[in-house]
Protein backbone atom coordinates (compact mmCIF):
# COMPACT_ATOMS: atom_id res chain seq x y z
CA UNK A 1 0.00 0.00 0.00
CA UNK A 2 1.49 3.46 -0.73
CA UNK A 3 0.38 6.81 -0.07
CA UNK A 4 1.11 9.61 -2.72
CA UNK A 5 -0.87 13.05 -0.72
CA UNK A 6 -4.79 12.06 -0.39
CA UNK A 7 -4.42 9.32 -2.38
CA UNK A 8 -3.84 5.23 -1.22
CA UNK A 9 -3.20 2.74 -4.11
CA UNK A 10 -1.54 -1.36 -4.17
CA UNK A 11 -0.50 -2.32 -7.06
CA UNK A 12 -2.02 -4.71 -9.77
CA UNK A 13 -0.19 -7.94 -8.74
CA UNK A 14 -1.89 -8.15 -5.18
CA UNK A 15 -5.73 -8.23 -6.98
CA UNK A 16 -4.55 -10.10 -9.84
CA UNK A 17 -2.90 -13.35 -7.98
CA UNK A 18 -6.08 -13.43 -5.68
CA UNK A 19 -8.47 -13.37 -8.74
CA UNK A 20 -6.36 -16.41 -9.97
CA UNK A 21 -6.73 -18.49 -6.83
CA UNK A 22 -10.09 -18.14 -6.98
CA UNK A 23 -10.86 -15.28 -4.63
CA UNK A 24 -12.31 -11.75 -4.86
CA UNK A 25 -10.04 -8.88 -3.69
CA UNK A 26 -11.11 -6.37 -1.84
CA UNK A 27 -9.02 -3.25 -1.46
CA UNK A 28 -9.11 -1.76 1.83
CA UNK A 29 -8.87 2.12 2.44
CA UNK A 30 -6.83 3.46 5.42
CA UNK A 31 -8.77 4.32 8.08
CA UNK A 32 -7.19 3.90 11.24
CA UNK A 33 -10.48 3.32 13.42
CA UNK A 34 -11.29 0.40 15.46
CA UNK A 35 -14.72 0.07 14.51
CA UNK A 36 -14.32 0.57 11.16
CA UNK A 37 -11.81 -2.64 11.16
CA UNK A 38 -14.57 -4.61 13.13
CA UNK A 39 -17.63 -3.48 10.60
CA UNK A 40 -15.03 -4.65 7.76
CA UNK A 41 -13.86 -8.07 9.43
CA UNK A 42 -17.99 -9.20 9.31
CA UNK A 43 -17.98 -9.60 5.61
CA UNK A 44 -14.21 -10.11 4.55
CA UNK A 45 -13.26 -14.26 4.95
CA UNK A 46 -9.34 -13.19 5.33
CA UNK A 47 -6.80 -10.51 5.14
CA UNK A 48 -3.60 -9.87 2.93
CA UNK A 49 -1.30 -7.52 4.22
CA UNK A 50 0.69 -5.80 1.72
CA UNK A 51 3.58 -4.16 1.29
CA UNK A 52 4.50 -0.50 1.96
CA UNK A 53 6.57 2.48 0.99
CA UNK A 54 6.80 3.07 4.52
CA UNK A 55 8.54 1.90 7.68
CA UNK A 56 7.01 0.71 10.75
CA UNK A 57 7.47 3.12 13.85
CA UNK A 58 9.84 2.24 16.22
CA UNK A 59 7.79 3.75 18.58
CA UNK A 60 5.21 0.55 18.61
CA UNK A 61 8.12 -1.38 19.88
CA UNK A 62 10.19 0.60 22.42
CA UNK A 63 12.48 1.91 20.23
CA UNK A 64 14.02 5.39 19.34
CA UNK A 65 14.44 6.23 15.17
CA UNK A 66 17.51 4.74 13.75
CA UNK A 67 18.98 7.42 11.31
CA UNK A 68 18.20 5.44 8.24
CA UNK A 69 14.80 4.69 9.15
CA UNK A 70 12.42 5.90 6.03
CA UNK A 71 9.12 7.28 6.24
CA UNK A 72 6.74 6.65 8.82
CA UNK A 73 2.70 6.41 8.03
CA UNK A 74 0.75 6.07 11.33
CA UNK A 75 -2.50 5.89 9.18
CA UNK A 76 -0.82 2.56 7.28
CA UNK A 77 0.23 1.73 10.74
CA UNK A 78 -2.54 1.72 12.82
CA UNK A 79 -4.87 0.33 10.23
CA UNK A 80 -3.02 -2.44 10.01
CA UNK A 81 -3.25 -3.11 14.04
CA UNK A 82 -6.58 -2.95 14.00
CA UNK A 83 -7.25 -5.31 11.40
CA UNK A 84 -5.17 -7.98 12.72
CA UNK A 85 -6.82 -7.73 16.17
CA UNK A 86 -9.72 -8.42 14.27
CA UNK A 87 -8.10 -11.27 12.44
CA UNK A 88 -6.84 -13.19 16.08
CA UNK A 89 -10.39 -12.29 17.16
CA UNK A 90 -12.22 -13.73 14.44
CA UNK A 91 -9.43 -16.71 13.50
CA UNK A 92 -9.35 -15.53 10.05
CA UNK A 93 -6.85 -16.10 7.07
CA UNK A 94 -4.30 -13.91 7.77
CA UNK A 95 -1.19 -13.79 4.78
CA UNK A 96 1.09 -10.91 5.25
CA UNK A 97 3.66 -9.88 2.88
CA UNK A 98 7.03 -7.81 3.70
CA UNK A 99 6.08 -4.61 5.48
CA UNK A 100 2.82 -7.12 6.38
CA UNK A 101 5.56 -9.75 8.52
CA UNK A 102 6.78 -7.20 10.10
CA UNK A 103 3.34 -5.20 11.65
CA UNK A 104 2.24 -8.65 12.30
CA UNK A 105 5.57 -9.16 14.53
CA UNK A 106 5.13 -5.88 15.74
CA UNK A 107 1.87 -6.34 17.09
CA UNK A 108 2.33 -10.01 18.93
CA UNK A 109 5.32 -8.14 20.46
CA UNK A 110 8.26 -8.21 18.02
CA UNK A 111 10.84 -6.02 17.52
CA UNK A 112 12.29 -5.03 13.86
CA UNK A 113 15.49 -3.99 12.39
CA UNK A 114 15.39 -0.77 11.30
CA UNK A 115 18.03 -0.94 9.10
CA UNK A 116 19.59 -4.18 8.28
CA UNK A 117 22.48 -3.14 6.26
CA UNK A 118 23.52 -1.21 9.13
CA UNK A 119 22.56 -3.58 11.93
CA UNK A 120 23.25 -6.99 10.23
CA UNK A 121 26.66 -8.49 10.65
CA UNK A 122 27.07 -9.67 7.57
CA UNK A 123 24.01 -8.97 5.71
CA UNK A 124 23.17 -9.85 2.23
CA UNK A 125 21.24 -7.15 -0.24
CA UNK A 126 18.06 -7.06 0.64
CA UNK A 127 17.25 -4.20 -0.87
CA UNK A 128 16.47 -5.52 -4.09
CA UNK A 129 17.53 -3.30 -7.73
CA UNK A 130 17.41 -5.89 -10.07
CA UNK A 131 14.79 -6.93 -12.84
CA UNK A 132 11.58 -7.72 -10.15
CA UNK A 133 10.96 -11.19 -10.35
CA UNK A 134 14.87 -11.30 -10.29
CA UNK A 135 15.26 -13.93 -7.13
CA UNK A 136 18.30 -12.11 -5.68
CA UNK A 137 19.04 -14.39 -2.67
CA UNK A 138 17.98 -17.87 -0.98
CA UNK A 139 16.80 -18.88 2.16
CA UNK A 140 16.49 -22.36 4.17
CA UNK A 141 12.89 -23.34 5.20
CA UNK A 142 12.35 -25.60 8.20
CA UNK A 143 11.06 -28.84 7.75
CA UNK A 144 7.30 -29.57 9.26
CA UNK A 145 6.14 -25.94 8.52
CA UNK A 146 3.57 -24.76 6.15
CA UNK A 147 5.97 -23.22 4.23
CA UNK A 148 7.49 -26.54 3.50
CA UNK A 149 4.55 -28.04 2.98
CA UNK A 150 3.76 -25.89 -0.12
CA UNK A 151 7.25 -25.32 -1.36
CA UNK A 152 8.63 -29.24 -1.02
CA UNK A 153 11.88 -27.23 -1.04
CA UNK A 154 14.63 -27.00 2.00
CA UNK A 155 16.11 -24.10 -0.15
CA UNK A 156 14.21 -21.61 -2.61
CA UNK A 157 15.44 -18.33 -3.84
CA UNK A 158 13.22 -15.17 -3.53
CA UNK A 159 12.76 -11.86 -4.66
CA UNK A 160 13.68 -9.50 -2.08
CA UNK A 161 12.07 -5.30 -1.53
CA UNK A 162 12.97 -3.95 1.97
CA UNK A 163 15.31 -2.48 4.31
CA UNK A 164 13.60 -3.76 7.74
CA UNK A 165 12.84 -7.02 9.23
CA UNK A 166 12.38 -9.18 11.89
CA UNK A 167 14.71 -9.01 15.21
CA UNK A 168 13.53 -10.43 17.81
CA UNK A 169 10.83 -12.69 16.96
CA UNK A 170 7.14 -12.54 18.95
CA UNK A 171 6.57 -15.37 21.26
CA UNK A 172 3.47 -16.74 19.29
CA UNK A 173 5.32 -16.72 16.17
CA UNK A 174 8.05 -19.08 15.10
CA UNK A 175 10.63 -18.65 12.19
CA UNK A 176 10.54 -21.44 9.22
CA UNK A 177 12.62 -19.45 6.82
CA UNK A 178 15.68 -17.73 7.04
CA UNK A 179 18.35 -15.64 4.18
CA UNK A 180 21.63 -16.98 4.53
CA UNK A 181 22.84 -13.76 6.92
CA UNK A 182 20.06 -14.75 9.58
CA UNK A 183 17.12 -12.28 8.26
CA UNK A 184 13.79 -14.01 9.15
CA UNK A 185 12.06 -14.75 5.58
CA UNK A 186 8.85 -16.54 6.99
CA UNK A 187 6.85 -16.47 10.00
CA UNK A 188 3.53 -18.57 11.31
CA UNK A 189 1.61 -19.08 14.25
CA UNK A 190 2.46 -21.36 16.97
CA UNK A 191 -0.11 -23.90 18.00
CA UNK A 192 -2.04 -22.54 15.40
CA UNK A 193 -5.72 -22.10 15.43
CA UNK A 194 -6.09 -20.75 12.31
CA UNK A 195 -4.46 -19.90 9.13
CA UNK A 196 -1.20 -17.53 9.45
CA UNK A 197 1.70 -16.82 7.28
CA UNK A 198 4.12 -14.13 6.89
CA UNK A 199 6.60 -13.99 4.25
CA UNK A 200 9.03 -11.13 3.71
CA UNK A 201 9.07 -11.40 0.31
CA UNK A 202 6.47 -10.69 -2.76
CA UNK A 203 4.94 -13.53 -3.76
CA UNK A 204 2.95 -11.31 -5.96
CA UNK A 205 5.11 -10.33 -7.96
CA UNK A 206 5.59 -13.05 -10.88
CA UNK A 207 2.99 -15.17 -9.63
CA UNK A 208 2.11 -15.74 -13.18
CA UNK A 209 5.22 -18.20 -13.06
CA UNK A 210 6.30 -18.97 -9.94
CA UNK A 211 4.60 -22.33 -8.77
CA UNK A 212 5.60 -21.22 -4.89
CA UNK A 213 3.57 -17.94 -5.07
CA UNK A 214 0.77 -19.45 -6.84
CA UNK A 215 0.32 -21.88 -3.72
CA UNK A 216 0.52 -19.58 -1.11
CA UNK A 217 -2.30 -17.52 -3.04
CA UNK A 218 -4.24 -20.64 -3.35
CA UNK A 219 -3.67 -21.89 0.28
CA UNK A 220 -5.00 -18.57 1.40
CA UNK A 221 -7.75 -18.39 -0.96
CA UNK A 222 -8.57 -22.19 -0.15
CA UNK A 223 -8.84 -21.43 3.49
CA UNK A 224 -10.92 -18.49 3.14
CA UNK A 225 -13.61 -20.10 0.97
CA UNK A 226 -13.76 -22.86 3.85
CA UNK A 227 -14.94 -19.92 6.45
CA UNK A 228 -17.29 -19.12 3.67
CA UNK A 229 -18.58 -22.76 3.58
CA UNK A 230 -18.90 -22.72 7.55
CA UNK A 231 -21.58 -19.68 7.31
CA UNK A 232 -23.75 -21.01 4.87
Amino acid sequence: MNVDRDRFYLRKHYSEAVFHAGGVPVLLPLIPEKDFARELMKDLDGVILSGSNSDVDPHLYGEEPHPRIGTIMSRRDQTDLYLIEEVFRRQKPLLAICFGIQILNVFLGGTLWQDIDSQVKGAVKHSQSSLEDYKSHGIKVRMKSLLYELAQQKELRVNSYHHQAIHKVAVSLRPVAQAPDGVVESVELRNAKHFVLGVQWHPEIGWENDELSQKIFFRFVEVASDGVSKKV
